[in-house]
């Protein structure tokens, strides 16, 4: 297992978004050399995990618990196959192309090891927006990829560190629960009923999706 590629986008006006000012950051780009990663603070005040990258909607992106997204090769390669043409490395605003991990069996709680430093923990998978649909100018890209459930991973940061391309990756630690970043997902989008299972995750949760389980079983029960 390892990363492809570390991707960082920089702002980008573009007429397709709502954020102020029309800028996006979802356009990355393979980084040259080595890039710094931390935690970027609270969602709405921090941006990316990924010193220069850009997160220009602080509304619904970047802070601690989404400080960095991380998407699969091998993933990639099927949406290639299913609309018929080419996805370089960061096509979905990724930060992160790896290979050779199963991101939707990825548990929340999971803890990633790259390189030599940097500890991630899985928290999420990543919900689709306009601007992504915008750019990839696929109609009704959002409800296909939702359907699909195979959406990367959101990841905070356990341990900073200095990461590059090609670095291995290792899992360090892997939860006893059977919440992973699929069925998390599932619970957040189509298949609420699925809410009070999540729970068993707690506080690896991200924090909105713990707050919505939570929600959930106070007032439909377990």
């Amino acid at each position: 297992m390892k990363v492809l590629t570390v991707n960082v986008g920089r702002p980008e006006v573009v007429p397709y978004t709502d954020t102020p000012g029309k800028v996006t950051g979802i356009g990355k780009q393979p980084a040259a050399g080595p890039v710094r990663v931390r935690d970027p603070g609270a969602k709405g005040e921090g941006g990316s995990g990924l010193v220069g990258d850009a997160v220009c909607d602080l509304r619904h992106h970047g802070g601690s618990d989404q400080a960095v997204y991380a998407f699969a090769r091998e993933d990639l390669d099927h949406w290639e196959r299913e609309l018929g043409r080419p996805l370089a490395n960061g096509a979905f605003g990724e930060n992160l192309t790896t290979s050779g991990l199963d991101m939707a069996a990825a548990k929340v709680g999971e803890r990633w090891r790259i390189g030599d430093e940097l500890v991630l923990e899985a928290t999420s998978g990543r919900i689709p927006c306009r601007t992504f649909q915008a750019t990839l100018g696929e109609k009704g890209w959002m409800k296909r990829f939702t359907r699909h459930a195979v959406t990367g991973a959101y990841l905070r940061v356990i341990t900073p560190g200095e990461i590059r391309s090609g670095d291995p990756i290792e899992i360090v630690h892997r939860p006893d629960h059977d919440v992973t970043v699929a069925l998390a997902f599932r619970a957040v989008t189509l298949e609420r009923e699925l809410l009070p299972r999540i729970l068993a995750a707690a506080d690896a949760l991200h924090t909105e999706e713990l707050k919505a389980a939570r929600e959930y079983v106070a007032k439909y029960g377990s």
